[in-house]
């Protein structure tokens, strides 16, 4: 079954956390985007944390550098899942990977502009879940399944895909149905609608 994340960006921590709480239980996993690691800090992860009884955390701290450190504290504020861009040093990931291990918890690779030679390198991380992002500043369009279909068929060895960068219900729907990914992740279609909930709950849904 295809698992939703709703990413929870670019709010006050107020409304973030009465997001996070609305989406608890409807989400399989909530993000709390790069924007509120930035304007609040590890200290706001607890906030989200307390009222995630039946969510997983992802907290997208997006690191590039002292990889074990930005890891370790990411898990002890209470995030289950911490992101690594892909294009780090491979020795930063491997400590990344290495902190995540050793906790049982969960690292994403965001791909962003990452190429198919450094993917290549990354699928040693066996565990890691990996992230297909379509940068939200980029103006060309493109087709959120297309894209997976050709980066399973390069990069058959990798087991556990996430996708996200302005995923719409049809889109969500189409990659749940073909079983294309692991993760759908969505933000503002959801967190900026008229009725989050019901939005939540419509993408819910279409995965399920």
């Amino acid at each position: 079954m295809t698992k939703l994340q709703i990413a929870i960006d670019r709010v006050p921590l107020a409304e973030a956390v009465a997001l996070a709480e609305t989406f608890n239980g409807v989400a399989d996993i909530v993000e709390m985007g790069t924007s509120l690691v930035k304007d609040y800090g590890n200290l706001a992860i607890k906030e989200l944390r307390q009222v995630l009884t039946q969510s997983e955390l992802l907290v997208d701290i997006k690191t590039m550098d002292e990889g074990a450190y930005e890891f370790n504290q990411g898990y002890r504020y209470g995030g289950d899942i911490l992101t690594v861009m892909g294009a780090a040093s491979l020795d930063t990931i491997a400590a990344c990977y290495k902190v995540s291990q050793a906790q049982h918890k969960q690292m994403m690779i965001d791909l962003l502009e990452v190429s198919d030679e450094k993917i290549s390198q990354l699928k040693q991380f066996k565990d890691a879940i990996f992230c297909l992002h379509h940068s939200v500043d980029r103006k060309d369009k493109w087709d959120a399944a297309d894209s997976v279909l050709k980066f399973n068929a390069d990069f058959p060895g990798i087991t556990s895909l996430a996708i996200a960068g302005g995923l719409d219900l049809a889109q969500t729907r189409k990659l749940a149905e073909k079983q294309l990914v692991d993760i759908v992740i969505v933000g503002s279609h959801i967190t900026k609608a008229e009725n989050p909930l019901i939005s939540a709950t419509r993408f819910k849904e279409a995965v399920s």
